[in-house]
């Protein structure tokens, strides 16, 4: 908890919990403002704990949630077409790439192979194998256990993967019932994440219709094609086409600029969200919050999924939203003690408790 007016830590919480924080504010009944970043666990707090303050959501965090709507749209629009942004030849250079990299990998383990062998053979120890090949003695000792390169082991499948359902699913299919099965697992929460894969890619053993899936998202009519760097000729990828989207005309260096034009002519969807994009950089610079409704109407008409949820949230959160826009106040200096306590938990290695941490964070001679 951090003092905006006197920009001193005032107190440490033991975690980040609704109820520490709502009990922390009722017990500071003369708090006015609070400044939070977006996450809904600190507005949820405010609300019950200080029910008079005004709530400041963070600037910084408004413009990365919208960064990365538009680097979720920007992945959205090349996965739709099963391209990832990359073009037919990128995407057989990748697999040829993979292809080799893998048959490397497996001469490489191949050779590794026959030199702790030969060196056995030659009847050295296992700490002078060691000491030659520069391999820990137990590898060396694992490796000299069979007759041939060990196959790497798999990592253990999660219940978020649809192979970790896929006995499951094959006695489904058998059954007639799969649409029910698939239906079943989504009761399990872990279950949820593997539901888009299992759809898309379930069908007969052995070839097959697919079963029909439902659509989760409405089809855009904005152009979204591959887009390449003029300068280099690299597929942009998303990450960079957000950081560039957000960023004013007049900060951009002209290789930036000639990636901007690059992607405003190849994606109608770029060029729509950087509209949309220098509006709320606009708004939040100009201190008036009247235009928002305006720009949160145009965000949700734009019919780009993120883009359409990130407003949505905006709206729930209106009034803290246009309080960033009108009031001084944000996270910054929050943000910097939380740099420092991370900074004193690293030093301590782990044995930084609450006290102790606030003997540390607290100005000297300072009263709970």
């Amino acid at each position: 908890m951090v003092d905006l007016e006197r920009r001193s830590v005032v107190d440490i919480l033991d975690d980040r919990s609704v109820e520490s924080a709502a009990k922390w504010l009722r017990s500071h009944p003369s708090v006015e403002v609070v400044s939070r970043d977006r996450c809904g666990l600190y507005a949820q707090a405010v609300r019950e704990g200080a029910p008079q303050a005004r709530q400041v959501a963070d600037r910084f965090h408004l413009v990365q949630n919208l960064r990365s709507a538009i680097e979720e749209q920007m992945s959205l629009s090349g996965r739709a077409t099963a391209r990832a942004i990359l073009s037919e030849d990128a995407i057989v250079d990748a697999a040829t790439h993979r292809r080799r990299a893998r048959l490397a990998h497996r001469q490489f383990r191949q050779e590794i192979f026959e030199t702790l062998h030969a060196l056995r053979d030659e009847g050295l120890s296992y700490s002078e194998i060691a000491r030659r090949t520069d391999y820990e003695r137990r590898s060396i000792a694992n490796w000299l256990k069979f007759k041939a390169p060990p196959d790497r082991r798999r990592a253990a499948l999660k219940p978020t993967s649809p192979w970790y359902f896929e006995a499951f699913l094959a006695q489904c299919w058998k059954d007639g019932n799969a649409a029910d099965g698939i239906c079943f697992m989504t009761s399990s929460s872990a279950a949820t994440l593997a539901v888009s894969p299992i759809w898309s890619g379930l069908s007969e053993p052995g070839g097959g219709p697919k079963v029909s899936r439902p659509l989760r998202y409405r089809p855009t009519t904005l152009k979204s094609v591959p887009v390449r760097d003029p300068d280099t000729g690299h597929a942009i990828s998303p990450v960079v086409a957000a950081a560039l989207c957000i960023k004013p005309r007049g900060l951009l260096t002209e290789r930036q600029a000639r990636k901007v034009d690059a992607l405003k002519q190849g994606s109608d969807a770029f060029a729509e969200m950087r509209r949309l994009a220098m509006r709320f950089n606009g708004i939040l610079r100009g201190k008036r919050s009247a235009p928002l409704d305006a720009w949160i109407d145009d965000a949700i008409d734009s019919e780009l999924i993120p883009i359409m949820r990130f407003a949505r949230v905006l709206r729930r959160d209106t009034d803290a939203v246009n309080n960033a826009i009108e009031l001084p106040w944000s996270n910054g200096q929050a943000e910097g003690q939380i740099n420092r306590l991370k900074t004193l938990k690293r030093a301590m290695y782990g044995r930084a408790g609450p006290e102790l941490l606030r003997a540390r964070m607290l100005p000297p001679g300072h009263t709970k």
